[in-house]
């Protein structure tokens, strides 16, 4: 069955319309910019990391969100834990074994402005894998590279939380 040229272009204008009408009703928030990356709890003072994996959070919280030295700034404090393990469920011929690095961060702002507004906590979980073959150095490389990743993606995720938490 062939349609006439006109209901073709009737049909086309009216479901254009209604595309447009529907994605009118949708709203966008940009989440790197605009009012909600200005809001004044992201001017965030960091505190001294206690290992190489807190160290990377702060360092993308802090290229994220920016930091301050003020002494009324919220304070984070991020506590990060790793744990390793091994993915092979049998025993095989291959020498090389998967192993997959999971980081946990606990991202905990604090006011510092006189304020008795209770401390905000998000905790966040990311994994990365990496393949272990048996020499040392390779071997310690690939799981220092394997936390790395996950501590960033876990760093990421920590702000979205907080930038979906303020956004309530």
């Amino acid at each position: 069955m062939s349609w006439s040229k006109p209901l073709r272009s009737m049909v086309f204008a009216g479901l254009a319309l209604g595309l447009a009408t529907s994605l009118g009703a949708c709203s966008f928030a940009p989440v790197y910019t605009g009012p909600l990356a200005s809001q004044p709890m992201l001017n965030l003072a960091y505190a001294k990391p206690n290992s190489r994996l807190e160290q990377v959070v702060y360092q993308e919280l802090a290229l994220r969100f920016g930091s301050s030295d003020a002494a009324t700034a919220p304070l984070a404090t991020v506590s990060v834990s790793s744990s390793a393990a091994d993915t092979m469920l049998s025993a095989t011929a291959n020498p090389s074994k998967a192993i997959e690095v999971t980081v946990t961060a606990t991202l905990t702002i604090t006011a510092r402005d006189g304020s008795t507004a209770p401390a905000q906590s998000f905790t966040r979980m990311a994994t990365a894998s990496y393949t272990r073959n048996g020499q040392v150095l390779a071997d310690n490389a690939a799981a220092t590279e394997a936390a790395e990743r996950a501590a960033k993606a876990a760093a990421e995720s920590l702000r979205l939380a907080v930038l979906a938490g303020l956004s309530r």
